[in-house]
């Protein structure tokens, strides 16, 4: 059944916005959509990578956090493993390194003004209704968590916990 839920999360939201949307901005606005040449080698570079951080931040949810991406089946756990031990939103930062990737590819104006849409209504979302979500759910171990991993701007070390000793674990609320 967990399988299900992150196969419906996965295509109800990251779908739309990584494949869905560009498609439907490549066909439907071509005429307007300036093009440059394509770098087609380095957009490929980046959404694979957007791909395997994006995969890998579904797993831990899974695994850790006993729970999915999508807001209406939220994880049960703070995930601070992985790439959360760097920045608190990696799995947005790999979603738009696959739009980014997208947009150097097919050397599209539009999707890269989708890529940047994308990441100003994630920040918004995430100020405005996220972290205050989280800080409600988990408590001080989120606030302690919050106070030590940047938002977007990965930390050049790892976060090793609150007692300064990576639990390997995500803290049970």
């Amino acid at each position: 059944m967990m399988i299900v839920r992150h196969l419906l999360a996965v295509l109800l939201l990251p779908f739309t916005v990584v494949v869905a949307a560009p498609y439907w901005l490549l066909n439907s606005w071509a005429e307007i959509d300036t093009r440059w040449t394509s770098l087609w080698p380095l957009g490929a570079g980046l959404f694979v990578f957007g791909l395997m951080l994006f995969g890998w931040c579904v797993g831990l949810f899974a695994r850790v956090g006993r729970g999915t991406l999508a807001p209406w089946d939220p994880t049960q756990r703070l995930v601070a493993e992985g790439p959360y031990r760097y920045v608190r939103n990696p799995m947005i930062t790999g979603v738009a390194a696959m739009l980014l990737g997208e947009a150097l590819f097919y050397g599209s104006l539009l999707l890269a003004l989708w890529a940047v849409l994308f990441i100003a209504i994630n920040h918004t979302y995430f100020v405005l209704s996220e972290e205050p979500g989280l800080a409600q759910r988990f408590g001080d171990s989120y606030q302690v968590y919050k106070a030590n991993v940047p938002r977007w701007i990965p930390r050049l070390r790892p976060w090793e916990g609150e007692d300064g000793e990576h639990k390997g674990q995500a803290h049970r609320i």
